[in-house]
């Protein structure tokens, strides 16, 4: 029982951490482009922001980006513009490559913006704390406890009935021999008498 739990919670914990969030940087007055492609009907939730370059200030003016996020049909799922961060959750109509695209203004000087993006889909896009309360999984452990016993059972039930049958085969032997021994104990006396 704890095995199976354990073995629920460690795939759990290898999906959650087979997402990382990417970095790149990307120059004022440039676009960087990331391709995902993603089967249709699928869930598919990103999130963005600029990386500050200095903590504990706010970022400069020159650091905003413009994103869109498309399908290869040209369908537009996501569209911001001069911002420092943002999200975007959708449902894909259909199956291809989407593209998110990230554009820096051009600023003199020319500003460096570090980009930090996370791009999930399919199953890695739910939201699996929602999924798996302590409450679920305790009622989830109890359910499969009486899982446990009714196996339990009926394998106590199959060994019963293995002994029993085999029993009553050799009670059944027991009987065929009780009603020919008298005719072997005959033929064994006929042969004698010759």
């Amino acid at each position: 029982m704890n095995r199976l739990l354990f073995s629920v919670l460690l795939a759990l914990g290898l999906l959650f951490s087979a997402s990382h969030a990417l970095r790149f940087d990307l120059q004022s007055g440039h676009t960087k482009c990331i391709a995902e492609d993603i089967k249709s009907n699928s869930m598919t939730v990103g999130k963005y922001s600029i990386v500050n370059p200095s903590e504990g200030h706010p970022l400069p003016e020159s650091h905003k980006l413009t994103v869109r996020v498309t399908s290869s049909y040209g369908n537009s799922y996501h569209s911001a513009e001069k911002v420092e961060s943002g999200q975007f959750a959708f449902t894909t109509g259909e199956a291809g490559d989407y593209m998110a695209c990230f554009w820096a203004p051009d600023h003199k000087p020319e500003a460096t913006l570090t980009v930090e993006f996370e791009w999930k889909s399919g199953v890695a896009a739910r939201d699996w704390s929602k999924v798996a309360k302590k409450n679920q999984v305790e009622a989830m452990e109890f359910e499969l406890k009486q899982l446990q016993e009714t196996i339990s059972s009926i394998h106590e039930e199959m060994f019963y009935l293995r002994e029993r049958s085999l029993y009553n085969r050799t009670q059944a032997s027991n009987q065929d021999g009780i009603v020919y021994e008298p005719y072997g104990v005959r033929i064994t006396s006929n042969q004698d008498g010759i």
